[in-house]
């Protein structure tokens, strides 16, 4: 009797071993990505997905065709410093272009990141406007655009025809203007989840000063959201604009831009610059290789 129990004893602690076992098993995540939620200043759940074989990169969100946008660091340092391309997808298909290469660039000269910087670059903010024009949301070679230039300007608005740049919280309005034409700015604010994706992910990773490439106009142009240009922001669309060679403005003022971007960006206190390429087809390496280094170093500690 007493061998019959302590037998049986044994196994139900086997059996509660392998029980705990099995359970801690199950939650074992079994994919490459890990995704991270947090909540945003504005009470909004911000979930970024990260890139478990490749730390060094992390999903943002998703376009309306349901493909990633997603964010490549590189650095390892507490202050980030974030360049965006291609919110204008296939029409503005050389800031992608030009993004890329920044990016390989950066991997190639890691040394050159002071140890106190993390330069995050999101080379497609709207890859479905640039797989609508080149057939692709990833690399592509000027091989795969499409000419004349008219050819590519449906590439310019997401999957819903909204024109990104027109869809965030500064005088935004329902209905834009791109040069001499009326643009979708979408339904609401961040109406659309490629600039909500924007929005959660600068709230939450809070980079000290934020790039975005455009064409073309060729030049530097600050942001401002009806508070005037802060001190800051001036001071980083000189630096650019110095090392560069393109000239500096204090304002877009082509044509009304309603809902945009960087103006947001200066909203909620980023300073935040617009860097557009002389024309469509370019990249102007030497100048922007120049004024990436300049942030880089005023940004040094």
């Amino acid at each position: 009797m007493k061998n019959f129990i302590i037998t049986l004893v044994v196994l139900i602690i086997a059996g509660v071993g392998i029980y705990l076992l099995a359970k801690s098993s199950s939650k074992v995540d079994l994919t490459n990505n890990q995704n991270v939620s947090t909540t945003t200043p504005s009470g909004q759940i911000a979930t970024s997905t990260v890139n478990q074989k490749n730390p060094d990169e992390t999903i943002i969100g998703k376009s309306v065709q349901g493909r990633d946008i997603t964010a490549y660091h590189y650095g390892t340092g507490s202050t980030e410093l974030l360049f965006v391309g291609g919110i204008h997808g296939g029409y503005e298909w050389n800031t992608v272009l030009l993004a890329y290469q920044t990016m390989d660039y950066l991997k190639q000269n890691l040394n050159l990141i002071p140890s106190n910087i993390k330069v995050t670059i999101i080379p497609v903010l709207n890859p479905d406007g640039l797989n609508k024009i080149v057939g692709t949301a990833g690399r592509f070679t000027t091989a795969n655009v499409p000419s004349p230039i008219s050819a590519t300007v449906a590439g310019r608005f997401n999957a819903n025809n909204v024109d990104l740049s027109r869809n965030f919280d500064c005088n935004w309005q329902v209905t834009g203007t791109w040069q001499n034409k009326t643009v979708s700015g979408g339904s609401k604010v961040f109406s659309e989840p490629e600039s909500l994706a924007m929005k959660n992910y600068v709230e939450t990773s809070k980079p000290i000063a934020i790039v975005t490439w455009y064409s073309a106009a060729g030049g530097i142009y600050a942001s401002s959201c009806n508070n005037g240009v802060s001190a800051e922001t001036n001071t980083i669309t000189k630096k650019y604009a110095d090392a560069s060679g393109y000239p500096a403005y204090d304002s877009f003022d082509f044509y009304e831009t309603t809902g945009d971007m960087v103006n947001w960006f200066a909203k909620i206190n980023i300073p935040a610059i617009s860097v557009l390429l002389t024309n469509h087809t370019d990249v102007e390496w030497t100048k922007n290789l120049a004024g990436i280094q300049a942030l880089l170093k005023y940004y040094t500690k």
